[in-house]
């Protein structure tokens, strides 16, 4: 039957059917699927993920696109979504199973550096630093659109086996709502799909730290086994092994000392 073009409508219920039956398929073969399982309400609750959403709403040339992409990724049609290094790979079901390729160029350099150097100095505290997170300030100047690790129209191509001939069609716009679901879960994925290194962003924090010239307080300075429990680090037996009195130290004795005209004086046994 001729549909001029189109692929015939297919229900909510029907796809979320050939949604399970596919990844049923999948799993008896071995294959592991990351689904974006269905919600409702926003798509993204922190700050990144809901950054990440409304930076795609900028794109002005895929206005039209976007409801429908957000409407296929709450009713659960991205069965699989992986964020790798510049890429993203995904499968939705419409009609059928279309497989979803989107591919992010590396952030350009100078752009990287300007982050790094805001973002010097401004991790919230040491422990933070030490444990290797980055701080919600840091997060932020991220996300920032255009000067962040968002990408631009530009700096983003994609595909889909889908007929639509559109330059993209709501698949590929349930994946990109769907990496905004994604980056709620883990942020830190943002970093490998621009190709950069966030520990490189908290080596340019910790070194803006400024250093106290003052000893601590006596009281305020955590012994060893403390430490070992804080940071989960074992420290080094030599730094932490008490040290032997030297072999020239003279002796204490102690000694009864007769008082001068006393009568009564002690003599050992």
């Amino acid at each position: 039957m001729s549909y001029y073009g189109w692929a015939p409508y297919v229900s909510v219920a029907e796809r979320r059917k050939k949604a399970e039956k596919a990844a049923t398929k999948a799993k008896k073969s071995g294959a592991s699927l990351s689904p974006i399982e269905p919600y409702r309400g926003a798509i993204a609750k922190t700050f990144w993920g809901k950054a990440w959403c409304d930076n795609l709403e900028t794109y002005s040339d895929y206005a039209n696109r976007m409801p429908r992409g957000r409407t296929y990724v709450r009713n659960g049609s991205v069965i699989h979504l992986a964020i790798t290094e510049g890429q993203v790979q995904a499968q939705v079901m419409g009609s059928s199973l279309y497989q979803v390729t989107v591919k992010v160029t590396q952030v350009p350099l100078t752009q990287w550096q300007a982050i790094g150097k805001d973002c010097s100095g401004s991790i919230d505290s040491l422990v933070e630093l030490l444990q290797g997170k980055l701080s919600s300030s840091v997060m932020q100047r991220i996300c920032t659109p255009r000067i962040g690790l968002f990408p631009a129209p530009k700096e983003i191509s994609f595909s889909c086996s889908c007929p639509d001939s559109a330059s993209m069609c709501k698949h590929i716009a349930a994946v990109l709502y769907g990496v905004g679901a994604r980056l709620d879960q883990a942020p830190e994925l943002l970093f490998g799909l621009r190709r950069v290194d966030a520990k490189e962003l908290v080596m340019q924090a910790g070194g803006g730290l400024p250093k106290s010239k003052k000893s601590p307080a006596a009281g305020k300075v955590l012994d060893e086994s403390m430490l070992a429990d804080v940071f989960g680090i074992e420290m080094d037996e030599a730094l932490v092994a008490p040290q032997k009195a030297s072999p020239n130290k003279r002796k204490l004795s102690v000694k009864k000392i007769a008082t001068k005209g006393s009568k009564n004086q002690w003599h050992p046994p």
